[in-house]
């Protein structure tokens, strides 16, 4: 049972619970237990199904864990089978802790509206009396929760929450301090709003501040939130979350830090401290020396990035660091050294995700403690489930780093991994985090927001380009509507009405298969294809997974489907675990884990064991391994059929927008983002064919490919050199520069907002020095309008913890909001 369940909240979800009544019970056995509460304190719950004593046992803690005391056993028996067929989710609170042998508490009971009567019905037969709404006892409850039955839903941007940020900080005249970074590593001129983000790096780096919400009170330590006590200090939460705005400039404020750290480090062997806020020398020596860590001691950083982005630090440290000024490692491919004491003579060790989740613990990346921990694009540990997110989770370092530009992508969930990765406490432990942030905010509390907004301004950094903070030139942003062609019609209200058809049958059976869920979602692909150009449609069915022998496996697993679905349909940037590769003649395991054929093969062949590389499960390479759906793979015949066609809708308007362009500029660049590898295939001809010299950047090219495509894309001359540049969303959407540029074009809309403000900030960043127009091309009265709305949704701060069939993809109402007509 977990008392911090976010359902509790959740106004919009068919399964969200809502506050139905309290009841007042007693804590008992209260001597017998360690833990304390002071004054009026929330208290956790947690079932104890094995207790050997009381199997309906429900034990009381206080916020840090302790042990309190349990729930009078005449009240357990009526709560544990409710909890027990989760019928109800409870949250409970003291209004007033003393000390005895019995402290009364409120249980607070929440419930799906469908299970108001039953549970209503069920909890009035209990020894308390049950305070519902329509009670004028209901007032008494000290739980804040009471007054979300009145709240009024309210919504917040990410930037609005920072911009109240902001603004106590105008309220309080605090001086901007800014920092040189040193010139013997450093060689390029920081912009104003760089420095004085180097510094606040180095204070964060530096600070022995109490960490947010604790307070020392006559030699003791109290958390404000929790009203915990304790005799010892806690210790300074040293980095944070730099969540500047993409294009603003934070890898070379992130090497500035690795530099300036250096050279105090280097300073203080000399005996010269004398900054004028920053104490190295012995005290940091101490701090080495000292930690709690048990790793092997490094003063090297560690940056954890996707592929798509290494390109990028290795670019900025050619062009603004001096040669050799800053040792770095790439640890990366199947020749990194597993050698520790080889790691630790480099300042800077560059790596990634899938690379550190891949690896055996032994390896010395994992074995190592590290001086400073940077993830970039650090939304990529959103979901803290997954096993990349704990993989860094168990790294170890001094100081902790969360760099993004898009720090909350699905709603303020989000920002939970990063409490995890910082290990701030209370709020890296997910009840406490729901308890005390989410819930909150789901129930538009005012004290939700509170708590977020005083978080925001102790660990993090947001600076966005509208703060006047750098001089770029101006950008535009608009919406071209697409009319499709007669038979573009015809074909797309046909599979239109087939989809809604398919989801009718699915939405009215309430334990639909994920079969028929996945189909779905492959039906509202093929329509998006339609929308984009219908030559990128195959109307075979691509919801059945095969065995060697031709035999469907989705009734046995589809949890492969819906992974397929996701990674490889929808164009997601992915590695094989074992060549970290773009993987080449793609297969799925029975473990859903995506491999190059031959790479799988091999290591279960080498292994002799049959094991799994990623979760040691036994596999067989006959019956285990299995094909995906049929891709939509493109070969020379295929294009050369496709070249006969009349050029799609799309693809003829995006061609009308070039010729314009080009008949103001001749030397102007464009980029074209599309999601379907297949249409920047089929976009070549035409575009070639009407005079324009173009270049592909997408998923399954390596990170050296990439590199040189960008940088023969960035030269400025233009003479055989492209003009376009077609590059795949999700493998070009971050970490790259593309200031060569100054148009944009969309072929079609992405679900999730955050890819394409990441892929136009490509274009419209520090080194820009043109107007940027970016167009996105929307069919007109189609899908793609509505996807529109479905995005704007999201760009709301979402209070409400997406459920995990979301989290992959789109939900059934969302199909259904899409489909109507």
């Amino acid at each position: 049972m977990d008392s911090g369940d976010d359902e509790t909240g959740s106004a919009s979800s068919s399964s969200g619970k809502f506050l139905l009544g309290f009841i007042e019970a007693n804590i008992v056995g209260v001597q017998h237990h360690h833990g304390t509460i002071r004054g009026r304190a929330v208290v956790v719950l947690d079932r104890e199904p094995d207790n050997i004593h009381d199997a309906n046992a429900i034990k009381v803690s206080n916020i840090h864990g302790d042990p309190v005391g349990y729930i009078e056993r005449a009240v357990a028996a009526v709560l544990t089978p409710l909890i027990d067929d989760e019928l109800i989710t409870v949250a409970a609170i003291v209004p007033d802790a003393r000390k005895t042998y019995r402290i009364l508490c409120q249980i607070h009971i929440f419930a799906r509206l469908q299970d108001f009567d039953v549970v209503k019905c069920a909890v009035s037969r209990g020894p308390c009396r049950f305070i519902t709404e329509s009670e004028a006892a209901f007032t008494l409850s000290d739980s804040a929760a009471v007054k979300a039955t009145k709240a009024q839903k309210r919504f917040m941007t990410v930037d609005a929450i920072f911009n109240l940020v902001n603004s106590n900080l105008a309220d309080k005249n605090r001086a901007i301090d800014i920092l040189e970074p040193p010139k013997s590593i450093i060689r390029a001129e920081l912009l104003p709003h760089q420095k004085e983000g180097l510094a606040w790096l180095v204070r964060r780096e530096n600070t022995d501040d109490l960490p947010p919400f604790w307070e020392e009170n006559h030699s003791k330590f109290v958390n404000i939130l929790t009203d915990y006590q304790t005799d010892k200090r806690p210790d300074p939460l040293r980095g944070g979350i730099v969540a500047d705005e993409m294009g603003l400039g934070k890898t070379l404020i992130m090497l500035s830090l690795i530099a300036f750290d250096k050279s105090q480090m280097g300073v203080s062997r000399n005996g010269r401290t004398d900054r004028k806020w920053v104490s190295v020398g012995k005290r940091r020596r101490n701090e080495v020396e000292g930690s709690h860590g048990t790793g092997v001691r490094t003063n090297g950083t560690l940056v954890v990035c996707p592929p798509s982005v290494m390109s990028a630090w290795i670019t900025q440290l050619e062009d603004h660091t001096v040669h050799g000024g800053l040792k770095t490692y790439m640890y990366y491919g199947e020749k990194r050294t597993k050698d520790i004491e080889e790691l630790k003579k480099y300042d800077l060790v560059l790596t990634t995700y899938t690379t550190l989740s891949n690896e055996p613990d032994e390896m010395p990346a994992k074995q190592m403690e590290w001086r400073r921990i940077i993830l970039d694009e650090a939304h990529t540990i959103k979901n803290f489930t997954a096993n990349q997110s704990k993989t860094v989770f168990g790294l170890q370092g001094q100081y902790r780093w969360a760099v993004t530009g898009t720090p909350i992508q699905s709603g303020c969930i989000d920002l939970y991994s990063f409490m995890v990765f910082l290990r701030f406490q209370p709020f890296s432990e997910r009840r406490y985090w729901n308890l005390l942030v989410q819930r909150p905010l789901a129930q538009c509390l005012e004290t939700g927001l509170t708590r977020l907004q005083v978080l925001m301004e102790a660990i993090a950094l947001r600076r966005t380009k509208d703060m006047a903070l750098v001089c770029l030139p101006p950008k535009t942003v608009e919406i071209c509507y697409v009319e499709l062609s007669v038979e573009e019609r015809q074909l797309y209200d046909r599979e239109k009405e087939k989809t809604k058809a398919l989801l009718r049958r699915s939405y009215i059976r309430v334990n639909s298969p994920l079969s028929e869920y996945s189909e779905v979602l492959n039906s509202i692909l093929i329509l998006r294809q339609i929308c984009a150009d219908s030559k990128l449609c195959k109307f075979q069915s691509h919801s059945s997974i095969t065995d060697s022998e031709g035999e469907a496996i989705v009734s046995y697993n589809p949890e492969l489907l819906q992974t397929l679905l996701g990674q490889l349909e929808e164009g997601e940037d992915f590695e094989c675990p074992i060549c970290l590769s773009p993987p080449t003649d793609i297969v799925i395991t029975r473990c859903a884990h995506i491999f190059c054929r031959q790479c799988i093969l091999r290591s279960l062949e080498k292994k002799n064991s049959g094991d799994c590389p990623l979760c040691r499960r036994k596999l067989s390479s006959e019956s285990d391994i299995f094909s995906p759906p049929p891709k939509p793979e493109t070969d020379s015949a295929e294009l050369s059929s496709a070249s006969d066609k009349p050029l799609s809708s799309k693809v003829s308007t995006l061609i009308r927008f070039l010729n314009e362009s080009r008949d103001k500029n001749p030397t102007v660049k464009s980029v074209v983002f599309s999601q379907f590898r297949k249409l920047l295939l089929l976009l070549e001809e035409p575009l070639n064919a009407a005079g324009f010299k173009t270049m592909r950047l997408d998923g399954t090219m390596n990170a050296k490919h990439r590199t040189n495509v960008i940088e023969q894309f960035q030269a400025r001359r233009s003479d055989g050199y492209p003009t376009v540049l077609l590059a795949s969303l999700r493998a070009s959407s971050a970490g790259i520069n593309l200031t060569a540029a100054s148009r944009l074009y969309f072929m079609e809309p992405w679900w999730n907002h955050a890819v394409e403000e990441q892929a136009m900030d490509r274009v419209h960043r520090i080194g820009q020095d043109q107007p940027v127009k970016i167009v996105r091309f929307i069919a007109q009265n189609s899908i793609e309008e509505k996807m529109l709305v479905l995005q704007e949704r999201r760009k709301q701060l979402s209070t409400e913890e997406p459920s995990e069939r979301v989290r992959k993809g789109i939900g059934i109402l969302d199909m259904k909001f899409l489909l109507d007509s």
